[in-house]
């Protein structure tokens, strides 16, 4: 059966990234990424459980919009 949660639907393959691997693909500590989640800053993540993840595809909206912020 396919359902719907936190948006996702039930059996997307999309990449999930944890916020260590977050932390490991800017290279930066992990305390910043959970940071940046409590102030609403960086790539968009929520809760799986108790745990939080980020779509591959947001982190990439996310690294875009920092560039085009750059580049304004």
């Amino acid at each position: 059966m396919q359902g719907k949660i936190l948006g996702v639907q039930a059996g997307d393959d999309e990449r999930l990234l944890s916020p260590r691997e977050l932390a490991d693909r800017y290279s930066i500590p992990v305390q910043t990424v959970y940071v940046w989640r409590m102030n609403n800053k960086g790539p968009r993540g929520f809760q799986v459980g108790r745990h939080v993840r980020y779509r591959h595809s947001e982190v990439l909206a996310w690294e875009q919009s920092q560039l085009d912020k750059e580049h304004a």
